[in-house]
């Protein structure tokens, strides 16, 4: 059959069974969008306006293209081979390096875990603060690890449990979003703010007008990932290979022209300068055009904004952590499928505890969102030639193909954005080269529990055809 010569079950999981395929195209768009608007347009919009000044959307609209770009890569990747795990499956089709594979995979990993990480950390200090129990290290560390637990718990009993409780938080999300952009909007229709921002371009020194805004795409962009995270639900979706053209690039359009109108709304109502101040800066919109607003009711949007990242975030990571275990670039064990429930419940325990860790001993990591940039950048810089280059591996199923100009251009673009020459924090080229060298060291061990099977099989790595 077709499905085996793909390699969709290595032989440690022949007796397992396979996850449930309970995603709709509604769920789906709803995972999609709730993944896209995440914490990025709540904390970023305020650090983009200083970059670029009134002109806050274009670095959005940007960072909006290239994403598109990518997401046309992926779309024929995800028809083609509709598994789960993802982008560490196409670089390893593509390339057949072991190596290569384990740290796109690995790379992917982090990003989501520690954005999850640290969404339950900022749950937690708004929780903390709202709720009286002071805003103290240990405090904010119980409450992390007490919604991390519960995150873990809703992602065991199952996919369709996670995703209903997805369309709560996402509705919520938008709630909060759209209340921005109405209040914007009446603002405008009352005469109140300045319109004229949205035009003005104020670069700091003799910058220029380009680099500014390439800075500032670097930051726009963290907004707007999380598209990639739809390819490792395809084994739980209903008919992936038809539904995700059409849902992945409505979820896309949906939140680009979201993320522009946020964007005009608050700097129609707070010059950017302000904007930039704090880490609130749609409360400060929200404050500014309808002051007699409940604020505290737009807080506890935004709480719960952020809970949506961290489930999101996390249901990605454990299919990507069972997806790769399938195909052999991880110990089988992490493959393992709850009889009952039907979840990869020994990933989940395996990226909950890695969680756990970040919350405990990292908190909060410096410039997190640049940091979780860079790394998908460089992953879809990887994905984006990996689409080419597999081009000479058919299958036997009709799929998504995108025109060859749109992965070319992509490469291109990913891997500018990803160079020390957009202004990007050197920090944050650090925290990545500290995450890939944890994943070299766990590279080493994952071949040592593979070694059985590599004497076996030399050359290859179980589970998965060779490319070529």
């Amino acid at each position: 059959m077709a499905a085996e010569r793909e390699g969709t079950s290595s032989a440690p999981h022949q007796d397992e069974p396979g996850l449930h395929r309970v995603i709709g195209p509604w769920l789906l768009l709803l995972f999609i969008v709730g993944d896209i608007l995440g914490t990025g347009i709540y904390a970023l919009t305020g650090q983009v306006a200083k970059q670029v000044g009134g002109a806050v959307w274009l670095p959005f609209v940007v960072a909006f293209v290239v994403a598109l770009l990518t997401a046309f890569s992926y779309l024929e990747l995800v028809t083609k081979y509709p598994r789960a795990a993802g982008a560490a499956l196409y670089v390893h089709r593509a390339f057949g390096v072991h190596f290569v594979t384990f740290i796109v995979a690995f790379a992917v990993m982090c990003s989501g875990i520690t954005s999850a990480s640290t969404a339950s950390r900022a749950f937690a200090a708004n929780f903390a603060a709202a709720f009286g129990f002071g805003t103290g290290a240990y405090a904010v560390t119980l409450i992390g690890l007490a919604f991390m637990a519960a995150v873990a718990i809703v992602n065991f009993r199952g996919v369709g449990e996670s995703l209903r409780l997805n369309v709560l938080l996402t509705c919520v999300e938008l709630t909060g979003l759209l209340i921005v952009i109405a209040v914007g909007l009446w603002a405008i229709g009352a005469g109140q703010g300045d319109v004229s921002r949205v035009t003005e371009f104020r670069t700091p020194g003799d910058a220029g007008l380009f680099w500014p805004v390439i800075a500032a795409t670097t930051l726009a962009f963290f907004a707007m990932v999380g598209f990639e995270d739809a390819v490792n639900m395809a084994e739980e979706c209903k008919e992936p290979t038809r539904i995700f053209p059409k849902v992945l690039l409505a979820g896309l359009f949906i939140t680009g022209v979201i993320y522009v109108l946020v964007s005009i709304s608050a700097v129609t109502l707070v010059a950017p300068e302000a904007l930039g101040e704090g880490e609130t800066p749609l409360l400060q919109v929200v404050q500014a055009g309808a002051p007699g607003f409940p604020i505290g009711i737009f807080a506890f949007i935004t709480m719960f904004a952020v809970a949506n990242s961290a489930l999101i975030n996390m249901l990605m990571a454990s299919r990507l952590v069972y997806g790769m275990s399938r195909e052999g670039v991880l110990p089988p064990a992490l493959g393992r499928v709850h009889a009952a429930r039907r979840t990869p419940y020994v990933a989940i325990g395996f990226t909950s505890l890695l969680a756990f860790g970040l919350i405990t001993f990292v908190g909060a990591v410096p410039a997190l969102g640049g940091t979780t940039a860079l790394l998908l950048l460089c992953v879809f810089t990887v994905v984006n030639v990996a689409v080419l280059v597999l081009r000479r591996d058919r299958v036997e199923h009709e799929h998504f193909r995108t025109p060859t100009i749109l992965p070319v251009l992509g490469a291109l673009t990913c891997a500018f954005l990803a160079g020390p020459w957009t202004g990007r924090d050197p920090t944050q080229y650090a925290i990545a080269g500290i995450l890939l060298g944890i994943g070299v060291v766990l590279w080493g061990v994952t071949i040592m529990a593979h070694r059985p099977a590599r004497a076996m099989r030399p050359g290859a790595v179980p589970g998965i055809t060779p490319a070529g």
